[in-house]
């Protein structure tokens, strides 16, 4: 690689390399320069021994280095050039040992004043010698402790600061992380200078507690509220006891097999976990009610138990398997969605076979102590007690068995009817489907993370004071937004960072010192973000015409969903001709800029960066006896430095810490073409000292600002937001204008879709694949087990009516169908399929006791009509709170409880009414035909 060049960079990165947590470093009486040189050689080495922690280099303040800045008017006075000062320190300047000598009886360390002890005494390195005088390095520069040209400025709350960001890599818990730094924090304090204050920001630790916290509050209100049912229909505080019992142990059964999967307690496992509350009552509560029937029957209690696990074992366990198998399609998801959403699955499918388990032995043991002593349905008792609750419990009972009656009446006129009522059914099932279009799709839900980020863009060009001046005129139109007592504070992160690292992982995407991102953190009570942003898109494009604006993710989820791009919309130009594909690529952004929602739309790479040409007369300098190369190290060393061709150190004897020598002109010594002009030359031959005008001419020119590849290939980013619509409506629109401008594209070039729109395809395809897949999953599971292929078919007849009720829950409450919502579909299916099974299975053995098709159907409905209705109110309570999507990131998980309401809505209706109809028909024809062909 040509000398200078940076060593390409290969990174490790997942979906979950994410910004956790920002350090602040300020002081009221340190310079900059100091607070980079703490923040890179003293903070960040202890702070990464925290596991699973990276932290790039340092953000803002100046980079401490030994500068040595040229004086161009004394080089030409004494025939010297940058290149002479650059050749005189690497030659004078040196860290190198000597070796050892045996003297006497002892062996003797050699070293040599190789290397000054101070910077000071830089400045007395001889250059040459002319004659009997020599010239010195202070004779044409000056060596200070300084640093190089500022590139990157950070201000926390308007102080110039330095920004220290902490990465999250690996399987390590963000909680653990942030509390391993805030734990070293207090000891590294305390081996800097007093006057350093470290302020940490963008705690993610606050928004991950919330959420976490929120999911297990859900998880607690959905249990009570489960128990409060169960005890109502039960109206034994000892079968809720024993119902109640079950539950945290499946869960922390579930936990444990998490934990030697390698899981960690997060958002995903979690909301897995408040998922399976409501369906882990199933097993118990189906155990527990068929007990309480057979004591009804007059049976001892360690008969009942035994007759009451026994006929429900085969079923339980099949509905068990059914809404476990379900969950197998996610493990074939991949990129993010898998990330995101295997956790979740096996925190369900550990819970719910726990769950199982538990119900075939802790359960009915329990039940042998618990319910021993326990009196059944004696209602003279119960019309006389005093007990405010017992005669509560009676009288939900005598309502009950009302509702009951009245549904088994119901249900005999559908069955009378059950072909009008079948079709029916199944039209209306099916109309309820034209509500899709209507939806509207995305990815994932937006979260409120109470903090957004503004990406600021100058003029191309614009140095990094001008940038500065520009954020702070900008921050004031953001005040005049927010409410004071909103605004908690704000970050500005102006230019470019320092190292390549930073730009690896950032999310920002920065092409030069005219871009800046301001960080805003809003207060805990405050208006929704979104509306601060709307109002921020329109004022500030029309208060700050020239500069481009758009919002970058700043909260974990959409970070860890846009996989390190800088917007959710990225429409790719990538091929050869670069000119050709940036004119189509400006076309094409016009055409997408019309399609309603879409915002922030850019460009992201600029091609008018401001640009002077040197234009070298080659023979007339090999003429004078230069070669291309030293003139190109001088005009090198004079406007970027030395630090990169010819590195050279100076060991801080002080700290232990070698910092670099980089020979340059000082900025303000270059302020015009004739500076440029007069910067000296010379070589390594004979050729008389000379100055650029006399071997170059110079003329203004302009180029790209950022040079991109995808593949190899050149690539035009098109990125871009959506505001105001879901991202699957924006996506269609975007590829019917791509589909259309295809026969413009330049020859040998070819679009491609990035982004979250490509993420959400891939996901939804392989979501609603496992839909199906897990349908066909469930339905060949019921066949092995009832061996049969014409049952199992009427078990799935409950399913149309459960993806109905998903579609019109999300469509009456506004929710469109994102990636959680499908998951919640998936559930839906074992679910509602578990139902089904225990009406058909007990409808299969009235059939066996010789009843008709339509009274056994009827019986099966009557008597299953309490454990049906117990399981579907347990799982929906359970879901209510995740519905309602409060407290910290709840908007995330709410489609998903919303999806599995909406179809457990329907599908209970559809099981008690309209499976029993469908089992009385088609069993109603087998027997029809059975007996013709008897006859026959």
């Amino acid at each position: 690689m040509p000398a200078g060049t940076t060593a390409p960079l290969i990174i490790t990165y997942s979906a979950s390399s994410v910004p956790i947590l920002q350090l602040a470093l300020s002081s009221p009486t340190l310079p900059e320069q100091q607070l980079n040189d703490l923040g890179l050689n003293f903070v960040r080495p202890q702070l990464t021994s925290v596991p699973g922690t990276a932290i790039p280099y340092p953000y803002g303040g100046k980079q401490r280095q030994v500068q040595v800045d040229l004086n161009t008017a004394a080089l030409q006075a004494n025939g010297l050039s940058p290149l002479d000062v650059v050749n005189a320190i690497s030659a004078q300047n040196l860290i190198l040992p000597a070796g050892t000598a045996k003297i006497g009886a002892f062996e003797y360390n050699v070293d040599m004043n190789g290397s000054p002890t101070t910077i000071k005494g830089l400045n007395d390195l001889p250059i040459k010698t002319v004659g009997t005088s020599t010239i010195y390095i202070r004779d044409v520069a000056f060596v200070r402790d300084g640093f190089p040209p500022q590139t990157n400025i950070v201000r926390v709350d308007g102080r110039r600061s330095t920004l220290m960001t902490i990465q999250k890599i690996g399987s390590a818990s963000t909680l653990s992380i942030i509390a391993g730094i805030k734990q070293l924090l207090p000891f590294v304090k305390s081996t800097l200078p007093p006057d350093l204050q470290i302020l940490t920001v963008g705690d993610q630790s606050v928004f991950v507690r919330g959420a976490i916290s929120g999911v297990v509050r859900e998880a607690l209100i959905a249990a009570c509220l489960t128990a409060a049912m169960i005890l109502l229909f039960l109206g034994s505080w000892r079968s809720t006891v024993i119902i109640a019992i079950s539950i945290p142990l499946s869960i922390l059964s579930s936990i444990t097999a998490l934990s030697m999967l390698g899981e960690t307690i997060n958002i995903m496992t979690l909301g897995g976990l408040a998922l399976a509350v409501g369906i882990l009552v199933d097993d118990a509560t189906v155990t527990i009610e068929n007990i309480h029937r057979f004591l009804a029957e007059g049976k001892d209690i360690e008969q009942a138990i035994l007759d009451g696990a026994q006929q429900i074992a085969i079923p339980a366990l099949v509905s068990t398997l059914s809404i476990c198998i379900v969950f197998v399609p996610m493990f074939l998801l991949t990129g993010v969605a898998r990330y995101l959403f295997v956790p979740l699955a096996e925190a369900v499918v550990f819970a719910m076979l726990a769950s199982y388990l538990l119900s075939r032995t802790l359960v009915p043991t329990l039940a042998k102590y618990f319910l021993k002593a326990h009196a059944e349905g004696n209602s003279s008792e119960t019309s006389v007690s005093k007990n405010p609750l017992v005669r509560f419990q009676a009288w939900f009972e005598r309502g009950f068995e009302s509702i009951r009656s009245a549904y088994r009446g119901l249900l005999e006129t559908f069955i009378d009817h059950r072909r009008i009522f079948v079709a029916g059914f199944l039209l209306a099932c099916f109309l309820s489907f034209a509500l899709l279009p209507w939806l509207g799709q995305d990815f994932f839900p937006s979260v409120d993370s109470g903090e957004f980020t503004l990406h600021l863009r100058a003029p191309t060009g614009m140095r990094i004071e001008e940038t500065a001046a520009l954020c702070d005129r900008v921050e004031n139109e953001i005040r005049k937004q927010i409410p004071p007592q909103e605004f908690a504070g704000v970050i500005d992160n102006i230019g470019l960072p320092y190292s390549g690292i930073n730009l690896s992982y950032s999310n920002s995407a920065p092409v030069g010192t005219q871009d800046a991102d301001i960080m805003v953190s809003l207060s805990p009570k405050h208006h929704p973000t979104a509306g601060y942003v709307h109002d921020l898109r329109l004022k500030l494009a029309r208060a700050f015409p020239g500069t481009t604006f758009y919002f970058l993710p700043s909260d974990m989820v959409t970070q860890i969903l846009n996989f390190g791009l800088p917007a959710p919309i990225d429409i790719q130009v990538v091929g050869n001709d670069l000119e050709a594909n940036r004119q189509f690529a400006d076309k094409l952004l016009a055409r997408v800029k019309n399609v309603s929602g879409t915002s922030d739309l850019r460009i992201q790479q600029t091609f008018n960066q401001p640009k002077l040409h040197i234009d070298v007369d080659r023979t007339k300098a090999r003429a004078i006896g230069f070669t291309q190369r030293e003139v190109a190290t001088n005009l090198l060393v004079t406007l970027s430095g030395s630090s990169q061709t010819s590195p050279s150190f100076w060991l801080n004897p002080k700290n232990g810490v070698s910092y670099q020598i980089a020979t340059q002109t000082p900025q303000y010594r270059v302020q015009s073409f004739q500076d440029l002009a007069n910067i000296p030359v010379t070589g390594t031959g004979n050729a008389p000292p000379s100055i650029l005008a006399s071997l170059a001419s110079l003329s203004r020119d302009s180029d790209l600002s950022v040079v991109s590849h995808y593949n190899v290939a050149p690539v035009i980013d098109i990125f871009g937001s959506v505001q105001g619509r879901d991202l699957g409506g924006v996506s269609k629109d975007i590829f019917s204008i791509i589909n259309t401008s295809q026969k413009e594209l330049p020859r040998g070039s070819q679009i491609i879709v990035r982004g979250q729109i490509q993420t959400m395809r891939s996901s939804f395809v392989g979501l609603l694949t496992g839909l199906l897949f897990a349908i066909v999953l469930v339905y060949l599971l019921i066949v092995v087990n009832f061996q049969s292929w014409l049952d199992p078919f009427i078990i799935l007849m409950a399913l149309p009516a459960a993806l109905a009720g998903i579609v019109w829950f999300l469509f009456m409450t506004g929710t469109t169908i994102s990636v959680p919502a499908l998951t919640g579909s998936i559930m839906c299916v074992g679910v509602a399929t578990a139902n089904s099974i225990l009406v058909v299975s007990f409808a299969k053995e009235q059939l066996s006791e010789g009843r008709s098709a339509a009274e056994a159907a009827l019986q099966a409905g009557y008597m299953r009509f309490r454990p049906v209705l117990m399981t579907a109110l347990a799982m929906i309570i359970g879901m209510a709170p995740m519905a309602l999507g409060l407290g910290e990131g709840g908007e995330q998980n709410a489609p998903l409880g919303r999806a599995v309401i909406g179809g457990l809505l329907f599908a209970t209706v559809s099981t008690l009414f309209f499976v029993p109809a469908v089992f009385s028909v088609l069993h109603g024809l087998r027997r029809q035909v059975a007996d013709s062909g008897s006859q026959q």
